[in-house]
């Protein structure tokens, strides 16, 4: 068994928590809205077509924000399309994903279900493909003008009386990337941002508006892009996106246990172009990161296969169905970690998506809606730390050779102190060989007096999962081993191979 060993430092504050940072990606793709959130046909559904059952899991998740509708979708959409009676709603196209959009799901339902689902908040994507200014005004108008326009009496008349008073606004969606509708260069990008940002601050200037980074970590553009972003918009918005997403490959589960090592150097950088853009800008106008898109995702695998073919559009296809496996959700709970450490410049996050598409909540057509083994992680990690502080650590932890990224350390962690003045842990032991036994000194200053929760997530086999069949074959156990001395303030527990494990003491 390995050792390793961290003191707890609650001097030095990294910065706070945003309940944002819990967001997620609700796409109209696959099953994501069309089966997931809605299914008028549904044994469990509402009278609205809300799943019931689904927004149970959603209010235990401890989701946030929802980014709708895209995600690649939204390059195409016109808004315009999903609201008004349904009768007269147009079928569409969505050549993003190869299907047919019903627009039976629009601006209004989705209001709706976020009042059902906990009163959560909307970041509303802004199509910056095949449209542009004038659309974002319309939709601003038409979402926020209490009344007395053409298009704010339109949305009166549409049934709702009140202004839907969207303040957080993504201005499009992966740009950078060839497979984008609309796709643009950094330099025709940043220049739109600047337009669109600039006119709607006219309507309102206390929107917050973020532009899009770079699609993912590995794209050639990466660093020109945002430098040219910045270079253009800088004071015109208040985040840079960041997208990642993560698979193992066959036979490198140990490689892929690393891979918030990526995620981590990316938020290094993107925060080193907009700290070098600010200085040389001079300006007085904080940017921080909204990391709106990110999981594990097997994009090569059947499942991610989008229909072909001229004459097949299909409606809500079962697409990006992937179950996660308890590495996996391993892997997950690493990402969660990744971007508590770097609370002080990410505000927002969203994981990507929520319902049946790569989502850590599954719901089959005939049966109940589910836990997939991701959703263990994010669920504890959302309850215990919103409105919290992450401490700083002074780790001593064995290194392990990772075949992608060089020597990292074996051990993952951070430190909460809670807004219910508790404190909690975060632990991953990425090793595939190794138990670990990990000692850590607990903040001095601060009275504990009770374990109130020691978990984890673990299976011998690293590739078990939750299936409709077995719905718990993966959940979070109680951790036996773990010891608080309250003399020494210190705790001392065991962290099995490829685990993640949460502590909770006051």
């Amino acid at each position: 068994m390995l050792e390793a060993s961290s003191k707890i430092d609650d001097n030095a504050i990294v910065g706070k928590v945003e309940p944002r940072v819990f967001g997620t990606l609700i796409e109209q793709l696959g099953r994501g809205v069309y089966g997931g959130l809605y299914d008028p046909d549904s044994e469990y559904a509402d009278e609205e077509g809300f799943r019931t059952d689904v927004i149970e899991l959603v209010k235990e998740l401890g989701i946030t924000t929802v980014r709708w509708p895209g995600g690649n979708f939204v390059s195409g959409y016109k808004w315009e399309d999903g609201v008004g009676p349904k009768d007269k709603r147009p079928r569409r196209l969505d050549l993003a994903w190869h299907s047919t959009e019903t627009n039976q799901f629009g601006l209004h339902e989705m209001e709706r279900w976020l009042q059902k689902a906990g009163n959560l908040e909307l970041m509303a994507a802004l199509n910056m493909g095949t449209r542009g200014l004038q659309s974002a005004l319309d939709f601003l108008e038409y979402a926020n003008i209490p009344s007395g326009t053409a298009l704010a009496d339109q949305r009166i008349k549409n049934g709702a009386p009140k202004p839907f008073n969207i303040r957080l606004f993504c201005l499009g969606n992966e740009m950078d990337g060839k497979w984008q509708l609309g796709h643009l260069d950094q330099v025709e990008y940043a220049k739109k941002v600047a337009r669109v940002a600039a006119g709607m601050r006219q309507m309102d200037p206390h929107l917050e508006l973020i532009g899009c980074g770079s699609s993912n970590h590995g794209m050639a553009t990466f660093g020109e892009w945002e430098d040219t972003l910045l270079q253009y918009a800088y004071d015109e918005i208040d985040f840079v996106s960041c997208h990642a997403y993560y698979h193992a490959d066959p036979g490198k589960l140990a490689t892929f246990l690393g891979s918030a090592v990526d995620m981590d150097r990316f938020i290094d950088e993107v925060v080193s172009c907009i700290d070098a853009s600010k200085a040389k800008l001079r300006s007085n106008h904080q940017v921080n990161i909204s990391f709106d898109e990110w999981n594990v995702w097997y994009q090569g695998s059947e499942p991610s296969k989008v229909p072909e073919g001229l004459n097949n559009w299909p409606v809500a296809p079962h697409l990006l169905e992937d179950i996660y496996t308890v590495t996996d959700a391993v892997v997950v709970g690493d990402f969660l970690i990744t971007l508590l450490k770097h609370a002080d410049r990410v505000k927002a996050a969203s994981i990507a998506q929520l319902v049946n598409v790569i989502g850590p909540i599954m719901a089959p057509a005939h049966a109940p809606a589910y836990r997939q083994t991701t959703f263990y992680p994010f669920a504890e990690t959302a309850s215990l730390t919103k409105n919290g502080q992450v401490l700083t650590e002074v780790s001593a932890f064995p290194k392990l050779e990772n075949e992608k990224y060089g020597m990292i350390d074996v051990i993952d962690s951070v430190s909460v102190y809670c807004a219910n003045n508790s404190l909690a842990i975060f632990i991953v032991n990425r090793s595939t060989d190794e138990d670990i036994n990990y000692k850590i000194a607990l903040p001095a200053d601060h009275k504990y007096s009770e374990i109130v929760k020691a978990q984890t997530l673990h299976d011998d086999n690293f590739y078990a999962q939750n299936t409709a069949e077995n719905n718990s074959r993966v959940i979070l156990n109680d951790n036996d081993s773990i010891k608080l001395d309250l003399q020494q303030k210190k705790l001392e527990i065991n962290l099995p191979r490829n685990s993640w494990t949460v502590i909770n003491i006051k």
